[in-house]
C-alpha cells in the first residue's frame, strides 16, 4: 500500500527548485501513522481508530492546499505543532503564496521529521486550479473520480456456517464473502459526491425492499456543496460533525492517547464533514448548512435515521412500552437476532451551532446545541454501573466552546450540560516554549450522570462520563535527528464502570526516544506504563473483587532503506501484566520488506508471536490495500505472515492483492462462538480495484 517514505527524502535532499513544481506524495504510512496518533489499541476504541483512519485519509484524496487552508483545518491534520502552523501562516502572508513544497524547508520550526509526517496529505495549487471555471469543466476535471471495488474472504470455514448441530439453530444468515463499493466526485472546497455500498461477512445479500435490504446491507450517499455566496457548506444525505473539544458533536474523529503527545490532545473545529466511510454508526443522515456572516458562522442541521438497537428485557412484559436494551454499534447483522436489530429505533437530531472568530483567527467563541430523540425507550442493561447511563427516547444538550491564542500558547476548552443536568467540561493549553520544546496541559471533568451520544472528546473511557483526570504532555526536539516525547495522565472514576465494581483511579505514562541518523534511517523505542483497577474473582470466595492490575509495553523498530527500490523494517513489541499472582509476558517479533519496480509494488512480513494469555495480547499495525485499515491482534502462540501486491495496470485501473496466513501452535481451535475456526490456521484474502475516470 505504501511506497517509503525514502521518496520524501530523497526529495527534500534536491537542490534545485522550479517554480511552480510539485512535490510528489508519498504514499500514506499506516503503520507509522497508527504508532504515532492512536492510543493503545483495545477491545473499545477499534471503531473509533477505524473511523479517524478514514478521516485522515480523506485528507489522502484530497490534499489540503496550504495556501488556502485555515489554522482549523491545519490544526485538524494532528501533525503540526502551534508554533509551526503559526510560522506557516506568517511566511505566507510575508512572502505570498507557496510555489512548492520545497518552501516548507525554509520555514522555521519545519524539520525532517515533521515535513515526512506531513507530505501525503497536503499539496500546493496553482493560481490556475484556484479559479472558478464553468460547473461540466468542474465535474470534468475533478481533482478525485473514482470507483472502487474490494472483496474480502476468509478460507477456513467458521462455526456460523456451518449445518446446525442439535438443538442450536443459530448460524450466519449470509455468505462468508465480504464486499465494499464505493464511488467518489470531489474537488476541494468545491463539491463531494459519494456513494458507499458494504456487505460484511456472514449478512446476507439480498433484494427486500420491505426489511429495507437493497443488495448490500449498508447504503449510504452524500452530496455536498462549498462556498456558495454566503454558505460556507452546503450537505446533503450522509455527514459527521465536529464541533469545539467534540464534547457533544465528534463524529469520526476521536483521538487517543499515542506517541504523538501534543497535537492529539486539542479537537479541531471542521464543522460539516461528508460521510464516506463504511462504519455504520456515528454520522448524521439529512440535512445540514453553514452560513456565514461577518465574523460569524451558524450552523443548522437536522438527521433522521435508523439505528440498530437490542430488544431489553426489563420491561419485556410491558405490552404499552417497547424497550430497547441500547443502541448497536458494531454494524453487523449476520444472525437472525442481529438481524432482527437491525434498523429497530429510528433516531432524530436536531441542533445547530454558532460560532464568532476574530480576523486574525487567534480567538474563536461558540455554542452548540442539540436535541435528540428516539420513537422507542432506551434502556441499559440493569447493571449497578448503568445506573446514570441514558436510557428514555429524549436528550437535549448545550455547550460552549472557545479557543484563543496568544504568541505560541493556545488555550481552549468546552463545557457542556446534558438533558438530565449532568456537566461536562474539557480544558487545555499547548505551549511551544521553543522551536525545541512543546508542552501540552488538559483538565477533564465528565460527571457520572452527563450523558452524549455523539460525544469523543478527549479521556479515558470510551464515552465521555463517568471520569476526571489532568494530562501532560512533553515534546523535546533533542537535535535535527534526535526527538523525546511523552505523556502522563492521571485518571479517576467516581462510579462503577465495565468490569470494575467499584470507584476507582489509574494513572498511565509513556516515552518515546526517536533517532534518524540518516534520511532513509528511522530507529525508535518506547515504553509505555498503564495501572487501572478491575474486578478479580478470588478463588473459593463467591464475591468478586476490585484489584489494580500493571500493564507495561514496549516498542522497538527501525526503518531502513539500503537502496532506492527496498525498504526494511524490524519490530520487537513485548508486554507484561499482572493483576494477583505471577506476572505473565507476551513477545511479538516482525521484519517486513517493500519492494518497488515501476507500476509494481511489493510488501511481506514474517512474524513471530508468543504471549500467556489474552491480557498479554499484543495489536500490531500492517500494511494494507489503499484505504483499508489493519490492526491484527495477537494472542497465543505461532507465526504469521502476509503478502500486498499492488499493480498499476493502466493510468486509470490500479490492483491490490493481499494474502495473509496466522498459524498457531499447542491449539486446536481459533477464536470462539459462531466465529471458531476447527485447526490450528487462519488465512485471509482480500483483492480491491481502483478505476480513477
Amino acid at each position: 500500500m505504501k511506497c517509503g517514505f525514502w521518496l520524501v527524502f530523497l526529495i527534500i535532499g534536491l537542490k534545485q527548485v522550479a517554480v511552480g513544481q510539485e512535490v510528489p506524495r508519498p504514499a500514506v504510512d499506516v503503520e507509522l501513522l497508527v504508532q504515532e496518533l492512536f492510543a493503545q489499541q483495545d477491545d473499545e476504541n477499534t471503531v473509533a481508530h477505524e473511523d479517524l483512519y478514514e478521516t485522515l485519509l480523506q485528507y489522502y484524496r484530497q490534499p489540503l492546499d496550504l495556501n488556502r487552508a485555515s489554522r482549523e483545518e491545519l490544526r485538524s491534520l494532528f501533525l503540526l505543532s502551534e508554533g509551526q502552523i503559526s510560522a506557516l501562516l506568517q511566511h505566507i502572508q510575508d512572502n505570498g503564496r507557496l510555489l512548492s513544497l520545497y518552501e516548507l524547508q525554509a520555514i522555521p520550526g519545519f524539520d525532517l521529521i515533521s515535513i515526512r509526517r506531513l507530505l501525503p496529505f497536503v499539496t500546493v495549487q496553482s493560481l490556475g486550479q484556484l479559479g472558478q471555471r464553468p460547473w461540466r469543466e468542474r465535474l470534468k476535471n475533478a481533482a478525485n473520480h473514482s470507483l472502487l471495488l474490494r472483496y474480502d474472504r476468509t478460507l477456513q470455514e467458521r462455526r456460523g456456517y456451518t449445518p446446525p448441530e442439535g438443538r442450536s439453530t443459530t448460524r450466519y444468515l449470509g455468505s462468508p464473502d465480504k464486499y465494499l463499493l464505493r464511488y467518489r466526485l470531489s474537488h476541494p472546497r468545491d463539491f463531494s459526491f459519494g456513494v458507499t455500498a458494504e456487505k460484511d461477512a456472514g449478512e446476507p445479500f439480498t433484494w427486500n425492499p420491505a426489511q429495507r435490504l437493497y443488495g448490500f446491507d449498508f447504503l449510504s450517499a452524500h452530496a455536498q456543496l462549498y462556498d456558495r455566496g454566503a454558505f460556507k457548506t452546503i450537505a446533503l444525505g450522509d455527514y459527521q460533525l465536529q464541533f469545539g473539544q467534540g464534547l457533544l458533536l465528534s463524529s469520526g474523529l476521536s483521538v487517543g492517547k499515542g506517541s504523538e503527545t501534543i497535537t492529539t490532545v486539542r479537537r479541531s473545529q471542521l464543522g460539516i464533514r461528508p460521510h464516506t466511510s463504511s462504519l455504520e454508526t456515528n454520522f448524521f443522515r439529512g440535512a445540514a448548512a453553514t452560513h456565514r456572516w461577518r465574523r460569524l458562522e451558524t450552523t443548522l442541521f437536522y438527521s433522521n435515521r435508523r439505528t440498530d438497537a437490542a430488544a431489553g428485557d426489563a420491561l419485556a412484559e410491558d405490552t404499552t412500552l417497547l424497550t430497547l436494551g441500547g443502541l448497536q454499534t458494531s454494524g453487523l447483522h449476520r444472525t437472525p437476532t442481529e438481524f432482527k436489530n437491525r434498523q429497530r429505533a429510528r433516531e432524530q437530531v436536531m441542533g445547530g451551532n454558532i460560532t464568532f472568530r476574530n480576523p486574525r483567527q487567534t480567538f474563536s467563541m461558540g455554542v452548540t446545541a442539540l436535541h435528540t430523540s428516539f420513537d422507542m425507550a432506551l434502556q441499559q442493561k440493569p447493571e449497578p454501573y448503568n445506573l446514570f447511563t441514558f436510557s428514555g427516547n429524549r436528550n437535549t444538550a448545550v455547550g460552549l466552546h472557545y479557543s484563543y491564542l496568544w504568541q505560541n500558547f493556545n488555550f481552549f476548552g468546552e463545557t457542556a450540560r446534558s438533558g438530565d443536568g449532568g456537566v461536562g467540561t474539557v480544558n487545555g493549553v499547548l505551549a511551544s516554549l521553543s522551536e525545541k520544546v512543546e508542552v501540552a496541559l488538559l483538565y477533564r471533568y465528565y460527571a457520572r450522570d452527563f450523558q452524549t451520544l455523539y460525544g469523543a472528546a478527549f479521556g479515558e473511557g470510551s464515552r465521555n462520563q463517568n471520569e476526571s483526570g489532568l494530562y501532560t504532555g512533553l515534546k523535546l526536539k533533542l537535535s535535527n535527528r534526535w526527538q523525546l516525547t511523552g505523556y502522563y495522565d492521571r485518571f479517576s472514576f467516581p462510579w462503577l464502570r465495565y468490569r470494575i465494581d467499584a470507584p476507582s483511579t489509574g494513572e498511565e505514562y509513556l516515552l518515546r526516544l526517536q533517532f534518524m541518523p540518516s534520511k532513509s534511517t528511522l530507529l525508535y523505542g518506547q515504553y509505555q506504563y498503564e495501572r487501572k483497577a478491575r474486578n478479580e474473582t478470588i478463588a473459593g470466595e463467591a464475591l468478586r473483587w476490585v484489584t489494580e492490575t500493571h500493564a507495561h509495553r514496549y516498542l522497538l523498530l527501525l526503518d531502513v532503506s539500503p537502496l532506492p527500490f527496498l525498504r526494511l523494517r524490524s519490530r520487537i513489541q513485548a508486554s507484561q501484566f499482572r493483576q494477583t499472582g505471577p506476572r505473565r509476558t507476551g513477545y511479538f517479533t516482525a521484519q517486513d520488506v517493500s519492494w518497488e519496480h515501476g507500476n509494481t509494488r511489493l510488501s511481506a512480513r514474517y512474524a513471530l508471536f508468543d504471549t500467556d494469555d489474552y491480557d498479554t495480547r499484543l495489536y500490531v499495525p500492517e500494511q494494507d490495500v489503499l484505504y483499508a485499515f489493519s490492526i491484527p491482534v495477537f494472542t497465543g502462540r505461532g507465526t504469521h505472515v502476509y503478502l500486498l501486491a499492488q499493480q498499476r495496470i493502466s493510468r486509470h485501473l490500479d490492483f491490490w492483492f493481499k494474502l495473509s496466513h496466522t498459524h498457531y501452535r499447542a491449539q486446536n481451535t481459533i477464536s470462539s462462538g459462531l466465529e471458531q475456526i476447527q485447526g490450528p490456521q487462519r488465512t485471509d484474502v482480500r483483492t480491491q480495484v481502483r478505476y480513477r475516470f
